[in-house]
């Protein structure tokens, strides 16, 4: 593996057939993770952590401007901040300095996981219990025909608590390698009750919390002046049988309602990025899969009408649209909040990286769990639009789920 000093930019460059080896060099608790289509960004250790500030996201992308300014003041050339931001206000983001961060060409082989003998000994407790999901959805829908919204996406949880602490390592490998072109991150965290807030650079305390996933939804990059975004709204669980696989497919994208669903979202997304972008493309939908769904996705691209404009600012004029949210925006928060009876703290925020430069990656933050010691909470939502089942959408959660149970080495009904 090649590396360079943090004295230079602390940016090593190693070829495509290390990007395995780059995965394996993930430590929990001392390293970020970021597997994208397009290659693989470890960075390992903590310089500095950008200062919270009592409102979760008030300024965030100034601040963080500042923050890399500084640290380009300490010697860092080209410095960039990883990490995550939540869904709502109630917690700050979490966006460090890393120490050193080395890049590899893609992950480029796919390892099924299939259910082992050696599966760990789990409890699991679904929050809500399925049937309130689904009452949790009718109310929901009886909203919808008031008038009042048009989309609200509802999730739900699942607490799992194992024998021994959960291998966090393995975990991520399995997610990475089942599916190499979705996003597979993993973001160190400060236990729950903790804030691991350092005022000056220098090492924090360690982190011993693990936010981790395998999204399949970019949120946005931006490399110079070249932005893309692939929302995604609208899905299908993935059938073992190909015949049925591909009605499902099929379905999927001449379905009304779920059309409608993504032309929202894409909407959504035009409208915020038009103001910092020129000569938006925006082609048709197409339907993409992952290993355990189909999705409608988009992809939007652009040109940044100003080189100031960062990665992070257009992800934080994105966050969150209405695939993780609703619409109206503010009206579907309320929604949630009400409904869903657990916090969601970092789950459906976004994840990635940004440098000193404006160029950087987020993703949203879905198909994840958040790993504390023996206990993990994974998290699944689904769309509610006019024309939504309950029964349909409490099994679009439980197919979604089976992206990180089945890293697990687990095979249960949820």
């Amino acid at each position: 593996m090649t590396t360079m000093d943090s004295e230079t930019d602390g940016i090593g460059l190693v070829a495509d057939d290390e990007a395995t080896r780059l995965l394996a060099a993930y430590e929990a608790g001392s390293s970020f993770l970021f597997s994208a289509p397009h290659g693989v960004l470890l960075a390992r250790g903590v310089s500095a952590i950008v200062p919270k500030t009592q409102c979760a996201r008030e300024e965030l992308p100034r601040r963080v401007t500042d923050f890399l300014n500084s640290a380009t003041e300490f010697g860092r050339r080209n410095p960039m901040v990883v990490g995550a931001v939540p869904f709502g206000e109630s917690l700050p983001a979490h966006l460090v300095l890393p120490d050193e961060v080395v890049r590899a060409a893609p992950l480029n082989v796919v390892v099924p996981q299939p259910p082992r003998s050696d599966a760990p000994d789990c409890s699991v407790r679904p929050v809500p219990a399925p049937a309130e999901y689904e009452r949790g959805v009718s109310r929901v829908l009886r909203r919808l025909a008031g008038g009042e919204l048009s989309k609200v996406v509802l999730a739900r949880s699942l607490e799992l608590t194992a024998a021994e602490p959960i291998d966090v390592r393995g975990v991520l490998r399995n997610l990475a390698l089942a599916d190499p072109a979705s996003y597979t991150f993993a973001v160190d965290l400060p236990r729950h009750g903790e804030d691991g807030t350092r005022d000056s650079f220098g090492a924090p305390p360690p982190l011993r919390r693990t936010f981790l996933g395998a999204s399949p939804e970019l949120l946005v990059s931006r490399r110079g002046m070249r932005v893309r975004s692939n929302p995604m709204a609208g899905s299908r669980p993935r059938s073992t049988d190909p015949v049925e696989d591909r009605r499902r497919a099929a379905e999927l994208s001449t379905s009304d309602k779920d059309r409608r669903e993504h032309a929202a979202v894409v909407d959504a997304v035009v409208q915020a990025l038009r103001p910092f972008c020129r000569d938006l493309q925006v082609p048709a939908p197409s339907v993409i899969s992952t290993t355990a769904m189909w999705h409608l996705a988009t992809e939007i691209t652009g040109e940044l009408r100003d080189p100031a404009t960062s990665s992070l600012e257009l992800a934080d004029a994105l966050h969150p649209t209405p695939a993780v949210c609703g619409t109206p925006l503010q009206r579907a928060r309320d929604v949630i909040a009400e409904t869903e009876p657990f916090e969601r703290g970092y789950y459906a925020g976004m994840v990635g990286w940004c440098d000193a430069a404006g160029d950087g990656e987020w993703v949203v933050a879905i198909r994840c769990a958040d790993i504390e010691d023996d206990a993990m909470r994974l998290y699944a939502g689904a769309g509610i639009v006019a024309g939504s089942d309950p029964a349909d959408e409490l099994a679009e959660t439980s197919a979604k789920f089976r992206t990180a149970l089945s890293a697990m080495g687990l095979d249960q009904a949820v």
